[in-house]
């Protein structure tokens, strides 16, 4: 599905040369989560940035579904990590719009826009503006948007990190829950240990910039996930293994500094 084949990316300006990525490759299988992990800094919006066309790598390639997709933007669909949703139109309206803009038939766009809404259990916010939403049920909205365009391959940036402790677990078991019937493809980056654990099915580790992979970790639960899985002992391994990679990388670069 997604394949990041040796990518490099370099920044330069006035105060010199910035090296962000490091010859880096991975990949995403068809109805695969993954999530990216690393410490703040290490380019992985960057690399959302070259995945998704919008940024030019120094070296590497980028391939979708089989062709080289370096520099093309369309091929993905995006959540950035504030909802961005448009004040002015209606819940309805922001999901209707994302939809004719992918080429779907007005009414066709208008009447999945209704349906799906109430399967998220916000059909009665449909002629709401996103003002009077909370910051969940935004998110909710944002997703949804991403679910429902036609790209295989949905990036998902931080989308919970603004969101309270309770929310944001409230967010994560909703996500799955719909991500379960549908499988797309997604890559989340996320600054959460345990969120990577609790949504992926393999978690890539970055180290500090410039960015190369440290560790690809597989993780060994079944789906759908339990919410016991906190209390499982692999959990906890799994979840100090990614830790001592962040530190480690976070002393790595306190030293180059």
């Amino acid at each position: 599905m997604l394949e990041v084949k040796g990518v490099s990316k370099i920044f330069k300006d006035k105060r010199g040369i910035k090296e962000v990525l490091q010859d880096l490759s991975l990949q995403v299988g068809d109805g695969e989560f993954v999530s990216i992990i690393g410490p703040s800094g290490s380019g992985k919006t960057t690399l959302f940035g070259v995945i998704g066309g919008l940024e030019r790598p120094t070296a590497g390639e980028i391939w979708i579904d089989g062709k080289e997709t370096t520099l093309e933007s369309g091929h993905v669909a995006y959540m950035p990590q504030q909802a961005s949703l448009l004040p002015w139109r209606t819940v309805a309206s922001n999901i209707e719009l994302s939809l004719t803009i992918a080429g779907i038939d007005k009414k066709k766009a208008k009447d999945d826009a209704h349906a799906w809404l109430n399967e998220i259990g916000l059909g009665e916010y449909a002629g709401a503006y996103p003002h009077v939403l909370s910051g969940g049920m935004q998110q909710r909205v944002s997703f949804l948007r991403a679910l429902l365009s036609p790209q295989k391959l949905m990036l998902l940036d931080e989308p919970f990190g603004a969101l309270d402790a309770l929310t944001r677990q409230h967010m994560q078991k909703w996500l799955l829950s719909i991500w379960e019937k549908n499988r797309r493809s997604v890559l989340l980056v996320t600054h959460s240990i345990e969120e990577a654990i609790y949504l992926s099915d393999r978690i890539i580790v970055l180290s500090a910039s410039p960015a190369i992979v440290q560790d690809e970790i597989i993780v060994p639960f079944e789906r759908p996930r339990r919410e016991e899985l906190w209390m499982d002992t692999r959990f906890n391994e799994l979840k100090q293994r990614i830790y001592t990679h962040l530190q480690d990388s976070g002393r790595e670069a306190a030293l180059r500094a």
